[in-house]
């Protein structure tokens, strides 16, 4: 995966020390079983893995590209299932392993449109038919710190609109919300909503979260 494969290194120094924000609507799995199979891709030091355990939640797994980010995970949070990713996208999992998988804050991390293609399909793989997939995901910002950020790494680099540097090196992606809409050919979109949160580096920001299940 191009473009988060480049960005390991980020991910292992300053990335690992990020706090993580995207809330769980847990009203959107009230109707999951407490048994069902859970798939947390890009899980971080495991915030939300801990969430759905706390919430009775007994069968959930999480993994990530980072090792540093698994390695604060696993000291957080000992008892949790967490495993760094080899191969990103791959999975070390067999076709339909899994009743739900979440995707949080994951694609910002992908500014390639091929390389989320990728990912969504190996999801599509590894979730069993009916299964759900919850993505929660930063939108465009229209603020003029935001629409300079965007004007300039669109005219200087031709990436899709949306994509920039932070500050302190990642490359990230704001989404138009149809671009996250057609990544989901083959799911139906169940529900969706508005929400705030403040980004890894502090600042307040609007995002979506989609809740879909594949056909």
């Amino acid at each position: 995966m191009k473009d988060l494969g480049r960005q390991i290194a980020y991910w292992d120094t300053v990335g690992a020390e990020k706090t993580f924000t995207h809330p769980v609507n847990l009203g959107w799995l009230a109707t999951v079983s407490r048994t069902a199979r859970i798939l947390d891709y890009g899980c971080g030091y495991g915030r939300v893995m801990a969430e759905l355990s706390d919430h009775g939640f007994s069968d959930v797994s999480g993994v990530d590209l980072s090792p540093a980010l698994i390695a604060r995970g696993r000291q957080l949070h000992p008892d949790l299932r967490l495993a760094v990713l080899e191969s990103p996208p791959y999975l070390p999992y067999s076709p339909t392993s899994f009743d739900v998988v979440l995707l949080f804050a994951v694609l910002t991390c992908i500014p390639d449109d091929d390389a989320q293609r990728a990912l969504i399909a190996e999801l599509v793989r590894v979730l069993a038919p009916g299964g759900l997939l919850y993505i929660s995901d930063m939108v465009l910002q229209d603020d003029e710190r935001n629409r300079g950020r965007y004007a300039t790494y669109a005219q200087q680099f031709g990436t899709p609109y949306g994509v920039f540097a932070t500050d302190d090196g990642a490359m990230v992606r704001h989404h138009v919300i149809v671009e996250l809409h057609a990544l989901l050919p083959d799911f139906d979109l169940m529900d969706e909503r508005q929400t705030s949160v403040v980004t890894m580096n502090g600042h307040p920001s609007q995002a979506v979260q989609l809740l879909a299940r594949k056909r």
